[in-house]
């Protein structure tokens, strides 16, 4: 049996083993490591938040992207956009050389062990059965997609979320219609456009909201006490979401429901606005009123002041974001999923100090986790606060369960 089990080989599943194994416990990391970004990012694609508040998390700093960088041969300049694909690379080179070996096979189940030593039980797609004392649910953002209700009824032929385009070239010359107005969103129409497809986007925002460019790190301390610099951007509001999740848990639920709900909510990133304005046609303060398909194409009924509105097109991309729902962890039992306590009204389950839910022992980390924390677990910034903490937790609870025989402490392989 090990001490723990990590379903989820992205940021915060990599950051949280790379602290367990440095702890000493017996590890067992599911996952393609950096799937989402490897698998559901189109190439062209840029991190939007600066270089230096996208590190994954090891306890001695010595796995950062600007390290990376500098062995790989890119610049991890603060004001200059990354590629999405040397972010990839960067997490995949942080899980060969901080992290134990990753078992690449999809756990389909994650169940409770029955007995007075409680445990968890993982099985995966081949039929194995593995067991730990604590289980890490990690799994990134896939799960909890959301798509409109109004555009649910449609195949897959006719509409996708936008974490399901990893090649875009089959857009060409056809008519897409994009759904929101985040930077998913945008700049997803731009590259559709840039690929030679025929893009729109939709919007119940009245006007697009774009992120200005960051102010430089180096400044006078009056101009930083005025307008402070964090991982989540500028201003004191970013600052207190990304420096201080432990706060916001101690608000009430109703308080912590409606910050990750709103906090930073959608905006384009400041080096994507050229590209984007005077390219993608655009019809803003208009809501989906309904969706069906009429002689092979997508007719859209969208409501707006002057009145319902009708637009055909060959596809529709939801960048609706996603929503925090344990009910879309279907690998979860459900017995397990059902009993864990949730945070006020909605279905993100409720976590200590240490990430840890209702069923001692199990942990999460990563979106599920920003109605606790904060709209920081939302963003790669988070895993920095998560993971020593997380670790923590799971000391505290594999101390309060019996131990296990003395064994040699596993240590993450070498960097090279």
């Amino acid at each position: 049996m090990y001490d723990v089990a990590v379903i989820g080989a992205g940021p915060y599943g990599l950051s949280v083993a790379a602290h367990a194994a440095v702890a000493g416990m017996r590890l067992k990391v599911f996952g393609r490591p950096m799937a989402t970004w490897r698998d559901h990012m189109p190439a062209g694609m840029f991190l939007k938040s600066e270089p230096w508040a996208s590190n994954l998390s090891d306890p001695a700093a010595d796995h950062t992207l600007a390290r990376y960088g500098a062995r790989a041969g890119f610049a991890t300049e603060h004001g200059r956009p990354l590629p999405i694909g040397a972010f990839t690379a960067y997490g995949r080179w942080f899980a060969e050389h901080a992290v134990p070996e990753v078992d690449e096979r999809t756990v389909t189940r994650v169940a409770r062990l029955d007995g007075p030593g409680g445990g968890f039980a993982v099985h995966t797609a081949d039929g194995d059965v593995v067991t730990a004392r604590t289980a890490v649910v990690a799994v990134g953002l896939l799960p909890f997609a959301r798509v409109p209700s109004e555009l649910a009824g449609l195949g897959r032929e006719h509409v996708c979320h936008s974490t399901g385009l990893r090649d875009l070239s089959g857009f060409r010359d056809r008519d897409v219609t994009v759904v929101g107005a985040g930077q998913a969103a945008l700049e997803t129409a731009t590259l559709l456009a840039e690929t030679g497809a025929r893009p729109r986007l939709v919007a119940r925002a009245h006007a697009l909201n774009w992120n200005t460019l960051p102010v430089p790190r180096a400044r006078a301390p009056h101009r930083k006490l005025r307008t402070p610099l964090s991982g989540l951007g500028s201003g004191w509001r970013s600052w207190a979401y990304s420096e201080l999740p432990w706060a916001v848990r101690h608000l009430s639920a109703a308080k912590r429901e409606h910050i990750a709900r709103t906090a930073l909510g959608p905006a384009g990133a400041w080096w994507l606005r050229e590209r984007y304005e005077g390219t993608v046609p655009q019809l803003l303060g208009h809501a989906l009123g309904g969706a069906r398909v009429v002689d092979g194409r997508v007719r859209l009924t969208l409501a707006g002041r002057g009145g319902p509105v009708a637009v055909d097109t060959d596809h529709v991309v939801a960048a609706t974001g996603f929503t925090p729902d344990l009910d879309r962890l279907a690998l979860l039992d459900p017995p397990l999923r059902a009993g864990l306590a949730t945070v006020g009204a909605g279905r993100a389950p409720e976590l200590s100090g240490a990430f840890e839910s209702s069923c001692a022992g199990l942990f999460f980390a990563g979106l599920l986790a920003a109605p606790s924390f904060g709209p920081s677990m939302r963003f790669v910034y988070g895993a920095e606060f998560t993971a020593p903490r997380l670790v923590t937790g799971l000391r505290t609870r594999l101390r309060a369960a019996a131990p296990l025989p003395p064994r040699q402490r596993p240590r993450p392989r070498a960097s090279v």
